[in-house]
Protein backbone atom coordinates (compact mmCIF):
# COMPACT_ATOMS: atom_id res chain seq x y z
CA UNK A 1 0.00 0.00 0.00
CA UNK A 2 2.75 2.38 0.78
CA UNK A 3 4.49 1.24 -2.64
CA UNK A 4 1.20 2.41 -4.38
CA UNK A 5 1.05 5.87 -2.89
CA UNK A 6 4.52 6.27 -3.22
CA UNK A 7 4.68 5.66 -6.98
CA UNK A 8 1.22 7.88 -7.31
CA UNK A 9 2.76 10.62 -5.28
CA UNK A 10 6.08 10.28 -7.63
CA UNK A 11 3.40 10.22 -10.61
CA UNK A 12 1.69 13.92 -9.52
CA UNK A 13 5.42 15.37 -9.22
CA UNK A 14 6.43 14.17 -12.33
CA UNK A 15 3.27 15.67 -14.07
CA UNK A 16 4.29 19.36 -13.65
CA UNK A 17 8.08 18.74 -14.58
CA UNK A 18 7.05 17.45 -17.73
CA UNK A 19 4.29 20.24 -18.60
CA UNK A 20 7.19 22.43 -18.27
CA UNK A 21 9.24 20.70 -20.67
CA UNK A 22 6.71 20.27 -23.26
CA UNK A 23 5.84 24.35 -23.07
CA UNK A 24 9.57 25.37 -22.54
CA UNK A 25 10.25 23.06 -25.42
CA UNK A 26 7.48 24.80 -27.44
CA UNK A 27 8.58 28.12 -26.99
CA UNK A 28 11.42 27.49 -27.71
CA UNK A 29 10.36 26.09 -31.06
CA UNK A 30 8.52 29.35 -31.19
CA UNK A 31 11.14 31.62 -30.87
CA UNK A 32 13.29 29.64 -33.40
CA UNK A 33 10.38 29.38 -36.05
CA UNK A 34 10.87 33.32 -35.67
CA UNK A 35 14.28 33.82 -36.06
CA UNK A 36 14.34 31.23 -39.20
CA UNK A 37 11.07 33.21 -40.20
CA UNK A 38 12.99 36.39 -39.74
CA UNK A 39 15.47 35.29 -41.64
CA UNK A 40 13.99 33.46 -44.52
CA UNK A 41 11.74 36.89 -44.57
CA UNK A 42 15.19 39.05 -44.84
CA UNK A 43 16.53 36.82 -47.53
CA UNK A 44 13.41 37.00 -49.40
CA UNK A 45 13.73 40.98 -49.28
CA UNK A 46 17.65 40.84 -50.20
CA UNK A 47 16.47 38.66 -53.26
CA UNK A 48 13.44 40.84 -54.01
CA UNK A 49 15.43 44.00 -53.76
CA UNK A 50 17.90 42.68 -56.11
CA UNK A 51 15.50 41.04 -58.98
CA UNK A 52 14.18 44.79 -58.71
CA UNK A 53 17.57 46.68 -59.32
CA UNK A 54 18.26 43.93 -62.02
CA UNK A 55 14.89 44.75 -64.04
CA UNK A 56 15.81 48.38 -63.41
CA UNK A 57 19.07 47.82 -64.87
CA UNK A 58 17.49 46.02 -67.49
CA UNK A 59 14.90 48.75 -68.67
CA UNK A 60 17.81 51.39 -68.33
CA UNK A 61 19.46 49.07 -70.61
CA UNK A 62 16.40 48.71 -73.09
CA UNK A 63 15.75 52.52 -73.13
CA UNK A 64 19.05 52.79 -74.82
CA UNK A 65 18.97 49.85 -77.13
CA UNK A 66 15.86 52.12 -78.13
CA UNK A 67 17.64 55.20 -78.37
CA UNK A 68 19.59 53.42 -80.55
CA UNK A 69 17.81 51.99 -82.77
CA UNK A 70 16.32 55.21 -83.18
CA UNK A 71 19.66 57.22 -84.24
CA UNK A 72 21.32 54.38 -86.32
CA UNK A 73 18.02 51.87 -87.70
CA UNK A 74 17.47 54.45 -90.60
CA UNK A 75 13.61 54.13 -89.99
CA UNK A 76 13.62 50.96 -87.57
CA UNK A 77 11.87 51.72 -84.56
CA UNK A 78 11.93 49.61 -81.55
CA UNK A 79 8.97 48.90 -78.67
CA UNK A 80 9.64 47.63 -75.37
CA UNK A 81 7.15 45.36 -74.03
CA UNK A 82 9.18 44.92 -70.35
CA UNK A 83 12.41 44.73 -69.14
CA UNK A 84 13.53 41.85 -71.50
CA UNK A 85 11.32 42.02 -74.45
CA UNK A 86 11.13 44.81 -77.43
CA UNK A 87 9.69 44.22 -81.06
CA UNK A 88 11.66 45.92 -84.01
CA UNK A 89 9.01 47.39 -86.55
CA UNK A 90 9.58 48.42 -89.69
CA UNK A 91 8.33 51.92 -91.19
CA UNK A 92 4.75 51.69 -93.02
CA UNK A 93 4.95 51.36 -96.55
CA UNK A 94 8.12 49.42 -96.63
CA UNK A 95 8.29 46.87 -99.32
CA UNK A 96 7.76 42.67 -98.39
CA UNK A 97 9.36 41.82 -100.86
CA UNK A 98 10.80 38.37 -100.03
CA UNK A 99 8.24 35.83 -99.81
CA UNK A 100 8.35 32.44 -97.67
CA UNK A 101 7.49 29.42 -100.27
CA UNK A 102 7.73 26.51 -97.26
CA UNK A 103 4.66 29.18 -95.01
CA UNK A 104 3.43 30.67 -98.06
CA UNK A 105 3.65 34.29 -96.39
CA UNK A 106 5.58 37.17 -97.60
CA UNK A 107 8.18 38.50 -95.08
CA UNK A 108 7.00 40.24 -91.76
CA UNK A 109 7.37 43.99 -90.68
CA UNK A 110 8.00 43.39 -87.35
CA UNK A 111 9.73 41.28 -85.01
CA UNK A 112 9.97 40.57 -81.30
CA UNK A 113 13.69 39.56 -79.87
CA UNK A 114 13.68 38.94 -75.65
CA UNK A 115 17.12 41.12 -75.16
CA UNK A 116 18.03 39.13 -72.34
CA UNK A 117 18.81 36.36 -73.80
CA UNK A 118 20.57 37.81 -76.58
CA UNK A 119 22.94 39.32 -74.56
CA UNK A 120 23.62 36.20 -72.43
CA UNK A 121 23.91 34.27 -75.66
CA UNK A 122 26.26 36.65 -77.79
CA UNK A 123 28.39 37.65 -74.62
CA UNK A 124 29.06 33.71 -73.93
CA UNK A 125 30.02 33.73 -77.61
CA UNK A 126 32.91 36.25 -77.12
CA UNK A 127 34.27 32.95 -74.54
CA UNK A 128 33.57 30.72 -76.81
CA UNK A 129 35.50 27.62 -79.25
CA UNK A 130 34.50 27.87 -82.92
CA UNK A 131 36.75 25.13 -84.10
CA UNK A 132 35.91 21.35 -84.02
CA UNK A 133 38.99 19.88 -82.08
CA UNK A 134 40.15 16.61 -80.52
CA UNK A 135 39.38 17.53 -77.41
CA UNK A 136 35.80 18.26 -77.99
CA UNK A 137 35.56 14.99 -79.57
CA UNK A 138 37.04 13.02 -76.76
CA UNK A 139 35.28 14.90 -74.27
CA UNK A 140 31.62 14.80 -75.43
CA UNK A 141 29.39 11.71 -74.46
CA UNK A 142 29.72 9.27 -77.91
CA UNK A 143 31.36 12.42 -79.67
CA UNK A 144 33.42 9.88 -82.06
CA UNK A 145 30.33 7.57 -82.44
CA UNK A 146 27.44 10.26 -83.34
CA UNK A 147 28.99 13.60 -83.63
CA UNK A 148 32.00 12.80 -85.99
CA UNK A 149 29.65 11.59 -88.32
CA UNK A 150 27.42 14.10 -88.41
CA UNK A 151 30.47 16.22 -89.83
CA UNK A 152 31.39 14.16 -92.83
CA UNK A 153 29.54 13.99 -96.11
CA UNK A 154 28.95 10.80 -98.00
CA UNK A 155 29.73 8.86 -94.92
CA UNK A 156 27.47 6.06 -95.68
CA UNK A 157 26.47 4.98 -92.17
CA UNK A 158 24.99 7.49 -89.30
CA UNK A 159 27.31 6.67 -86.50
CA UNK A 160 30.99 6.29 -86.74
CA UNK A 161 31.36 2.41 -85.82
CA UNK A 162 34.84 2.49 -87.50
CA UNK A 163 36.10 5.25 -85.66
CA UNK A 164 39.65 5.06 -87.81
CA UNK A 165 37.34 5.47 -90.56
CA UNK A 166 36.31 8.40 -89.18
CA UNK A 167 39.57 9.60 -88.16
CA UNK A 168 41.00 9.49 -91.85
CA UNK A 169 38.13 11.85 -92.57
CA UNK A 170 38.35 13.91 -89.93
CA UNK A 171 42.52 14.01 -89.32
CA UNK A 172 43.15 16.78 -91.72
CA UNK A 173 41.49 19.65 -90.40
CA UNK A 174 41.42 18.26 -86.52
CA UNK A 175 43.48 20.38 -84.44
CA UNK A 176 43.80 18.32 -80.90
CA UNK A 177 43.20 21.95 -79.12
CA UNK A 178 41.32 25.25 -80.29
CA UNK A 179 44.04 27.21 -83.08
CA UNK A 180 42.19 30.24 -82.51
CA UNK A 181 41.91 31.98 -78.61
CA UNK A 182 39.25 35.11 -77.41
CA UNK A 183 40.66 38.23 -77.68
CA UNK A 184 42.96 36.81 -79.76
CA UNK A 185 42.87 40.18 -82.45
CA UNK A 186 41.78 43.49 -81.31
CA UNK A 187 39.61 44.42 -84.62
CA UNK A 188 38.09 42.29 -86.99
CA UNK A 189 36.00 43.11 -90.39
CA UNK A 190 33.54 40.98 -91.44
CA UNK A 191 32.80 41.37 -95.13
CA UNK A 192 30.14 39.61 -97.08
CA UNK A 193 29.63 39.93 -100.73
CA UNK A 194 26.26 42.06 -101.10
CA UNK A 195 27.12 44.27 -104.14
CA UNK A 196 26.13 47.52 -101.76
CA UNK A 197 29.93 46.99 -101.60
CA UNK A 198 30.34 48.90 -104.80
CA UNK A 199 28.31 52.00 -103.76
CA UNK A 200 30.96 52.80 -101.13
CA UNK A 201 34.78 53.01 -101.16
CA UNK A 202 35.83 50.54 -97.76
CA UNK A 203 38.66 48.85 -99.17
CA UNK A 204 41.09 50.68 -97.34
CA UNK A 205 39.23 51.03 -94.11
CA UNK A 206 38.93 47.10 -94.59
CA UNK A 207 42.60 46.49 -94.71
CA UNK A 208 43.25 48.79 -91.91
CA UNK A 209 41.86 45.67 -89.11
CA UNK A 210 44.12 43.10 -87.53
CA UNK A 211 42.14 40.37 -89.20
CA UNK A 212 39.18 40.39 -92.50
CA UNK A 213 36.85 37.29 -92.70
CA UNK A 214 35.43 36.84 -96.34
CA UNK A 215 32.85 34.23 -97.13
CA UNK A 216 33.00 31.20 -100.00
CA UNK A 217 34.26 32.67 -103.61
CA UNK A 218 34.17 36.01 -102.68
CA UNK A 219 36.73 37.47 -104.82
CA UNK A 220 39.91 39.63 -103.75
CA UNK A 221 41.78 41.03 -106.37
CA UNK A 222 42.75 44.70 -107.46
CA UNK A 223 39.51 44.65 -109.50
CA UNK A 224 37.66 45.07 -106.38
CA UNK A 225 40.30 46.83 -104.08
CA UNK A 226 39.04 49.78 -103.30
CA UNK A 227 35.79 48.56 -102.46
CA UNK A 228 36.61 45.15 -100.34
CA UNK A 229 40.23 45.53 -99.86
CA UNK A 230 43.13 43.17 -100.23
CA UNK A 231 43.83 41.43 -97.26
CA UNK A 232 43.12 38.06 -96.69
CA UNK A 233 43.01 36.22 -93.35
CA UNK A 234 39.73 33.87 -92.70
CA UNK A 235 37.42 32.68 -94.95
CA UNK A 236 34.35 30.86 -94.13
CA UNK A 237 33.15 28.60 -97.04
CA UNK A 238 30.64 25.78 -98.11
CA UNK A 239 32.56 25.17 -101.08
CA UNK A 240 36.07 25.91 -102.81
CA UNK A 241 39.35 27.08 -101.58
CA UNK A 242 41.52 30.14 -101.34
CA UNK A 243 45.02 30.42 -101.57
CA UNK A 244 45.95 32.38 -98.99
CA UNK A 245 43.67 32.47 -95.91
CA UNK A 246 42.62 29.90 -93.47
CA UNK A 247 39.64 28.22 -94.40
CA UNK A 248 37.19 27.19 -91.98
CA UNK A 249 34.81 24.83 -93.57
CA UNK A 250 31.04 26.05 -92.53
CA UNK A 251 29.34 22.78 -92.27
CA UNK A 252 30.44 19.16 -93.48
CA UNK A 253 34.22 17.92 -95.11
CA UNK A 254 34.15 15.32 -97.74
CA UNK A 255 36.14 13.48 -100.11
CA UNK A 256 36.65 16.50 -102.78
CA UNK A 257 37.33 18.86 -99.57
CA UNK A 258 40.01 16.18 -98.65
CA UNK A 259 41.57 15.56 -101.91
CA UNK A 260 42.07 19.93 -101.73
CA UNK A 261 43.13 20.03 -98.39
CA UNK A 262 46.09 18.19 -99.39
CA UNK A 263 47.64 20.11 -101.58
CA UNK A 264 47.26 23.80 -100.28
CA UNK A 265 49.17 25.19 -98.05
CA UNK A 266 47.20 27.14 -95.89
CA UNK A 267 45.33 25.74 -93.12
CA UNK A 268 42.01 24.37 -93.03
CA UNK A 269 39.57 23.61 -90.37
CA UNK A 270 35.61 22.39 -89.86
CA UNK A 271 33.41 24.71 -88.08
CA UNK A 272 32.25 23.30 -84.84
CA UNK A 273 28.49 23.21 -84.09
CA UNK A 274 24.90 23.44 -85.60
CA UNK A 275 23.30 26.63 -86.52
CA UNK A 276 21.38 28.43 -83.95
CA UNK A 277 17.47 29.16 -85.08
CA UNK A 278 17.71 32.69 -84.25
CA UNK A 279 16.47 35.82 -86.56
CA UNK A 280 19.39 35.73 -89.05
CA UNK A 281 20.76 33.34 -91.71
CA UNK A 282 23.46 32.35 -93.86
CA UNK A 283 26.93 31.85 -94.12
CA UNK A 284 27.68 35.78 -92.85
CA UNK A 285 25.82 35.16 -89.20
CA UNK A 286 28.65 32.23 -89.06
CA UNK A 287 31.08 34.75 -89.69
CA UNK A 288 30.00 37.15 -86.94
CA UNK A 289 30.11 33.84 -84.61
CA UNK A 290 33.53 33.16 -85.65
CA UNK A 291 34.75 36.94 -85.70
CA UNK A 292 33.46 37.40 -82.09
CA UNK A 293 34.78 34.27 -80.50
CA UNK A 294 38.16 35.89 -81.78
CA UNK A 295 37.93 39.66 -81.89
CA UNK A 296 37.71 42.14 -79.09
CA UNK A 297 35.75 44.78 -82.15
CA UNK A 298 33.72 43.14 -84.96
CA UNK A 299 32.82 45.41 -88.08
CA UNK A 300 30.33 44.19 -90.33
CA UNK A 301 30.87 45.37 -94.15
CA UNK A 302 28.60 44.03 -97.04
CA UNK A 303 25.44 42.67 -95.28
CA UNK A 304 22.91 44.65 -97.21
CA UNK A 305 21.66 46.69 -94.00
CA UNK A 306 20.21 49.87 -95.91
CA UNK A 307 16.50 50.43 -96.74
CA UNK A 308 15.19 49.79 -100.12
CA UNK A 309 16.74 46.06 -100.48
CA UNK A 310 14.76 44.48 -103.50
CA UNK A 311 17.07 41.91 -104.18
CA UNK A 312 19.92 39.65 -103.37
CA UNK A 313 23.13 41.16 -104.72
CA UNK A 314 26.53 40.01 -105.00
CA UNK A 315 29.12 42.47 -106.26
CA UNK A 316 30.97 40.36 -108.39
CA UNK A 317 28.12 38.64 -109.92
CA UNK A 318 24.59 38.68 -111.14
CA UNK A 319 21.30 39.12 -108.37
CA UNK A 320 20.14 35.23 -107.59
CA UNK A 321 17.67 34.44 -105.07
CA UNK A 322 18.23 34.90 -101.35
CA UNK A 323 17.84 35.00 -97.56
CA UNK A 324 15.07 36.61 -95.77
CA UNK A 325 16.30 40.41 -96.39
CA UNK A 326 14.04 42.74 -93.49
CA UNK A 327 14.61 39.97 -90.76
CA UNK A 328 18.00 39.98 -91.37
CA UNK A 329 18.41 43.71 -91.58
CA UNK A 330 16.37 44.01 -88.09
CA UNK A 331 18.50 40.84 -86.36
CA UNK A 332 21.72 42.97 -87.51
CA UNK A 333 20.45 46.03 -86.41
CA UNK A 334 19.58 44.95 -82.80
CA UNK A 335 23.16 43.28 -82.25
CA UNK A 336 24.63 46.61 -83.12
CA UNK A 337 22.68 48.26 -80.19
CA UNK A 338 23.34 45.30 -78.06
CA UNK A 339 27.07 45.88 -79.24
CA UNK A 340 27.79 42.84 -80.86
CA UNK A 341 28.78 44.55 -84.04
CA UNK A 342 29.24 47.98 -85.92
CA UNK A 343 27.58 48.39 -89.20
CA UNK A 344 29.00 49.52 -91.99
CA UNK A 345 27.09 50.73 -95.01
CA UNK A 346 26.48 53.37 -97.99
CA UNK A 347 23.67 55.02 -95.97
CA UNK A 348 25.90 55.16 -92.80
CA UNK A 349 28.98 55.90 -94.16
CA UNK A 350 29.27 59.54 -94.61
CA UNK A 351 28.08 60.32 -90.98
CA UNK A 352 30.38 60.48 -88.04
CA UNK A 353 30.66 57.13 -86.77
CA UNK A 354 31.89 58.11 -83.27
CA UNK A 355 29.50 54.92 -81.78
CA UNK A 356 28.35 57.00 -78.53
CA UNK A 357 24.88 56.12 -78.78
CA UNK A 358 25.86 52.03 -78.99
CA UNK A 359 25.62 51.12 -75.06
CA UNK A 360 28.98 51.29 -73.56
CA UNK A 361 30.77 48.00 -72.62
CA UNK A 362 30.32 49.11 -68.99
CA UNK A 363 26.67 49.20 -69.40
CA UNK A 364 26.30 45.77 -71.30
CA UNK A 365 28.63 44.42 -68.43
CA UNK A 366 26.27 45.79 -66.26
CA UNK A 367 22.99 44.59 -68.09
CA UNK A 368 24.60 40.84 -68.80
CA UNK A 369 25.41 40.79 -64.95
CA UNK A 370 21.55 41.28 -64.30
CA UNK A 371 20.76 38.89 -66.79
CA UNK A 372 22.51 36.26 -65.63
CA UNK A 373 21.27 37.14 -62.01
CA UNK A 374 17.94 36.66 -63.01
CA UNK A 375 18.36 33.92 -64.86
CA UNK A 376 20.29 32.17 -62.54
CA UNK A 377 18.19 32.87 -59.55
CA UNK A 378 15.61 30.13 -61.30
CA UNK A 379 18.39 27.62 -60.83
CA UNK A 380 21.35 28.66 -58.03
CA UNK A 381 24.29 30.59 -59.10
CA UNK A 382 26.27 27.90 -60.62
CA UNK A 383 29.37 30.13 -61.14
CA UNK A 384 31.43 31.17 -64.31
CA UNK A 385 30.97 27.75 -65.42
CA UNK A 386 27.25 26.96 -65.04
CA UNK A 387 26.72 26.85 -68.71
CA UNK A 388 28.57 23.79 -68.57
CA UNK A 389 26.41 20.84 -69.50
CA UNK A 390 29.40 18.51 -70.66
CA UNK A 391 32.99 18.98 -68.75
CA UNK A 392 36.31 17.59 -69.15
CA UNK A 393 39.78 17.83 -68.22
CA UNK A 394 42.96 17.47 -70.82
CA UNK A 395 46.04 16.23 -69.90
CA UNK A 396 49.02 17.86 -70.20
CA UNK A 397 51.62 15.66 -71.62
CA UNK A 398 49.15 14.06 -74.14
CA UNK A 399 47.61 16.98 -75.97
CA UNK A 400 47.43 14.71 -79.55
CA UNK A 401 49.06 15.44 -82.91
CA UNK A 402 48.82 18.25 -85.27
CA UNK A 403 46.22 18.21 -87.87
CA UNK A 404 47.22 16.47 -90.63
CA UNK A 405 48.06 12.85 -92.37
CA UNK A 406 50.84 11.22 -93.89
CA UNK A 407 49.55 11.48 -97.34
CA UNK A 408 49.57 15.40 -97.58
CA UNK A 409 51.64 16.85 -100.44
CA UNK A 410 54.91 17.95 -100.24
CA UNK A 411 53.87 21.32 -100.58
CA UNK A 412 51.44 20.85 -97.39
CA UNK A 413 54.07 19.28 -95.53
CA UNK A 414 56.74 21.80 -95.59
CA UNK A 415 54.19 25.03 -95.40
CA UNK A 416 53.43 26.43 -92.05
CA UNK A 417 49.45 25.19 -91.76
CA UNK A 418 50.25 23.91 -88.84
CA UNK A 419 51.61 27.21 -86.93
CA UNK A 420 48.32 28.31 -85.29
CA UNK A 421 48.61 24.89 -83.52
CA UNK A 422 51.67 25.24 -81.65
CA UNK A 423 51.63 29.15 -81.18
CA UNK A 424 53.44 29.95 -78.18
CA UNK A 425 51.07 31.32 -75.59
CA UNK A 426 53.68 34.35 -74.68
CA UNK A 427 53.02 35.51 -78.10
CA UNK A 428 49.43 36.35 -77.70
CA UNK A 429 47.89 39.96 -77.02
CA UNK A 430 47.63 40.45 -73.49
CA UNK A 431 43.99 40.35 -73.51
CA UNK A 432 44.27 37.12 -74.32
CA UNK A 433 46.26 35.74 -72.08
CA UNK A 434 43.97 37.47 -69.56
CA UNK A 435 40.97 36.03 -70.69
CA UNK A 436 42.53 32.35 -70.27
CA UNK A 437 43.99 33.05 -66.92
CA UNK A 438 40.36 34.43 -65.60
CA UNK A 439 38.79 31.47 -67.72
CA UNK A 440 41.06 29.22 -65.46
CA UNK A 441 42.37 27.28 -68.72
CA UNK A 442 39.20 26.29 -70.09
CA UNK A 443 37.61 26.14 -73.49
CA UNK A 444 33.82 26.49 -74.20
CA UNK A 445 32.17 24.84 -76.78
CA UNK A 446 28.87 24.82 -77.81
CA UNK A 447 26.76 21.89 -77.99
CA UNK A 448 23.75 21.26 -80.63
CA UNK A 449 20.54 22.88 -80.31
CA UNK A 450 19.32 26.72 -79.12
CA UNK A 451 20.27 26.48 -74.73
CA UNK A 452 22.49 28.43 -73.35
CA UNK A 453 22.94 25.96 -70.81
CA UNK A 454 24.24 23.13 -73.31
CA UNK A 455 27.82 23.63 -73.48
CA UNK A 456 31.31 21.53 -73.74
CA UNK A 457 33.66 22.54 -70.98
CA UNK A 458 37.32 21.55 -71.37
CA UNK A 459 39.69 22.46 -69.05
CA UNK A 460 44.09 22.77 -69.68
CA UNK A 461 46.27 23.11 -67.08
CA UNK A 462 47.25 26.78 -66.68
CA UNK A 463 50.93 25.71 -65.55
CA UNK A 464 51.62 24.03 -70.19
CA UNK A 465 50.63 27.49 -70.96
CA UNK A 466 51.95 30.13 -68.67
Amino acid sequence: MRTHKAASSNNINRRPTVLYLVCAAAFFSVILFGIQSSLFTGNQKLDLKTEQQDVRILSEFQSTVKQCVANRGLGLTAHIIDHCNLTLKFPEGTNSTWYNEQFKTFEALEYNYNVCDAILLWEQYRNMTTVLTREYLDVRPKGWEEYAAQRIAQLGADKCYNRTLCEEHLNLILPAKPPFHPRQFRTCAVVGNSGDLLKTEFGKEIDSHDAVIRDNEAPVNEKYAKYVGLKRDFRLVVRGAAPDEVLIIKSVTHKDFNAMIKRITNPVYLFQGIVLRRGAKGTGMKSVELALSMCDIVDIYGFTVDPGYTEWTRYFSTPRKGHNPLQGRAYYQLLECLGVIRIHSPMRSKRKQDWSDVPSREMIGRAHAAALRLKRSQAGDLGQFGSCKVTGNVDPDNIGPVSGSPDMSDVRKNSNYNKWEVLPFKSLRKEAQDHFIQMEGASLYKMDGNKLDDLVCVRHSLKSEV
